[in-house]
């Protein structure tokens, strides 16, 4: 059967869905698809541009300073009845755009996309099915006070929320019909979230602390005990298939630049932390989980180490890429690692290479060139993710 093409020539109807590769470089953005590692399209955008699910499974929000952009993967999964048809076309970026002053986190979680601005504490929450209309419904909540933070929409309707200043974050909150139904002032440095496998109460969201992180479950916040009297964890990831929340672990108050070797496995059903030593150092971009809720963590000896996060051990070390190490800012070029279904994307900002990990036999499937060093990544495959 021919391919279904629009009246513009680009939109065709194909058997199965490619998943492709977004990468934000210096100069704009590049579309890969992610079996042959060919370009897709490239479309120029000036400045540091920071890249988010979506989570509808076809577009990409692009943090560009004061605002996100709605950028379109060209990939689209119909649902007919029981079955899917599939189209693709070329990614642009879209005329949908949401003001947000310093554009921050975006978290999707269930069927809802929520916006965070740093720059004047405002929330936006759109049904990740709508994301890319220009006429969507947008509920919105303003914290307190500016500040560098994070919001969920959980399932009840309730919405999951940092407060805090420019200064110092330490309260979270849980709200609804615009009333404080849970709050803890006990997390803080407050950064960084992901959802565990719910209760039959429930959702049950993790967030990072300094001092121990914080467990929303059952209505209430929990706090997870920790040897440590500083103890970081900024940075996690979860999998709603598992009670088990993987996250970073830095201890040195006062380091300009930790390099921590330990990662933290925090049971978000049990409010309990295990460390796991992976005899090497990562960075913020170093976490991820496989699709059976396994950890994995690129570390600086250039292997991706998957974690049995019930087992708190490493199972295997895959060579992926060559040795790097953090670099002392953020923005420049460093790996990334995004996982999607069965395969993990790792990028080399040393070789200018892309990476694909076939999580089932762990073994390194493709590699390809780069035209740049990237600074972020994501993939998408035409499906929303679970979230």
């Amino acid at each position: 059967m021919a391919p279904e093409v629009d009246s513009a020539g680009q939109r065709q109807e194909v058997a199965a869905l490619t998943p492709r590769i977004v990468l934000a470089a210096d100069g704009g953005l590049t579309t890969l698809d992610a079996e042959t590692g060919e370009v897709v399209a490239t479309i120029p955008r000036p400045g540091f541009l920071r890249l988010n699910d979506a989570g509808d499974g076809r577009h990409v929000l692009v943090s560009d300073s004061d605002q996100f952009l709605v950028f379109d993967t060209g990939l689209e999964a119909e649902k007919h009845g029981d079955h899917y048809h599939y189209y693709q076309e070329a990614p642009k970026l879209t005329e949908t755009s949401y003001p947000a002053p310093k554009a921050g986190h975006v978290v999707t979680h269930g069927n809802k996309t929520v916006l965070f601005a740093d720059g004047d504490g405002s929330v936006q929450v759109i049904d990740s099915a709508t994301v890319a209309d220009p006429q969507a419904q947008v509920s919105k909540f303003q914290a307190d006070s500016p500040h560098h933070g994070v919001a969920v929409a959980l399932t009840d309707g309730s919405l999951f929320v940092t407060q805090g200043t420019e200064e110092e974050r330490k309260t979270v909150q849980v709200r609804k019909d615009n009333q404080v139904t849970a709050e803890t002032t006990d997390c803080p440095g407050s950064h960084g979230e992901a959802a565990a496998a719910p209760t039959a109460n429930g959702d049950v969201i993790v967030i990072g602390c300094t001092n121990g992180p914080v467990v929303y479950r059952d209505g209430a916040f929990h706090k997870v005990a920790v040897a440590d009297a500083y103890a970081r964890s900024g940075n996690l990831a979860g999998s709603e298939a598992s009670p088990l929340v993987l996250g970073d672990y830095k201890v040195d108050k006062d380091a300009e630049q930790e390099r921590p070797t330990r990662v933290a496995i925090i049971d978000a059903h049990h409010d309990t932390l295990q460390l796991v030593d992976l005899g090497s150092s990562y960075w913020f971009r170093s976490l991820g989980r496989g699709p059976n809720g396994e950890g994995l963590v690129l570390t600086y000896d250039g292997h991706l180490q998957v974690i049995d996060m019930a087992g708190a051990a490493v199972t295997k070390k895959i060579p992926v890429i060559s040795p790097w190490e953090e670099k002392q800012n953020w923005q420049e070029p460093g790996p990334i690692l995004r996982v999607r279904g069965d395969k993990a994307y790792v990028t080399d900002a040393v070789k200018n290479e892309l990476v694909v990990v076939d999580l089932t036999s762990q073994e390194v499937r493709s590699r390809f060139p780069l035209a740049a060093p990237a600074v972020e990544m994501t993939v998408v495959d035409g499906h929303a993710a679970k979230h």
